[in-house]
């Protein structure tokens, strides 16, 4: 992790594999083949970050020898057949509480979206503090944006119109964030 206790793209890959783990083997009780797992886990990166090299250089066999994974009694040794370890699932957990960054970018993109994929692992009150901790990185991104829209608010061209929009957004965002909590606390 950062300094700031934030995931590195790195530990975003991981958290992807092992929460897709999890939902395989706890969730269902069935043991997830290896390629099927690199598979969904290049599937959902790719998908929310675009193609990139930095983001999948993570190998699910590291997973394997640091003891977040394990091997089902399978006979094909080549696409061997995975389930998430105790040690696996403390992992998750330590990966979905982690902070967010307070900016915009794919990473934080990807984070969040797998917060929201996987956050079902967590206590209702783990889960909680992660929707406090995305609503106030949604308002600080909001209260910036704001205030670069207020400071050119009088310049030429289209920049007011892009950050209308984005503003927009940020608020759309915001408000159904509010509700998820709402829904969550009942």
């Amino acid at each position: 992790m950062y300094p700031d206790n934030t995931l590195t793209p790195r530990e975003a890959i991981r958290l992807c594999a092992l929460g897709t783990l999890a939902e395989s083997s706890i969730t269902n009780s069935i043991p997830m083949a290896y390629d099927d797992l690199a598979h969904a886990v290049r599937h959902f990166v790719s998908r929310i970050t675009g193609p990139s090299l930095e983001l999948m250089g993570e190998s699910i066999e590291l997973l394997r020898f640091e003891g977040l994974a394990g091997t089902a009694e399978n006979i094909d040794t080549s696409n061997p057949m995975l389930v998430i370890t105790q040690a696996g699932i403390e992992m998750l957990e330590t990966l979905l509480v982690a902070n967010i960054r307070s900016s915009s970018s794919d990473l934080n993109e990807l984070v969040i979206a797998l917060k929201f994929r996987f956050i079902h692992h967590l206590t209702k009150i783990k889960q909680l503090n992660q929707i406090n901790l995305i609503i106030e990185v949604c308002e600080i991104e909001l209260a910036r944006f704001e205030d670069l829209h207020d400071y050119h608010n009088s310049d030429p061209g289209h920049i007011t119109g892009w950050l209308k929009h984005d503003i927009n957004r940020l608020k759309t965002r915001l408000e159904w964030l509010l509700e998820f909590k709402l829904r969550l606390e009942t």
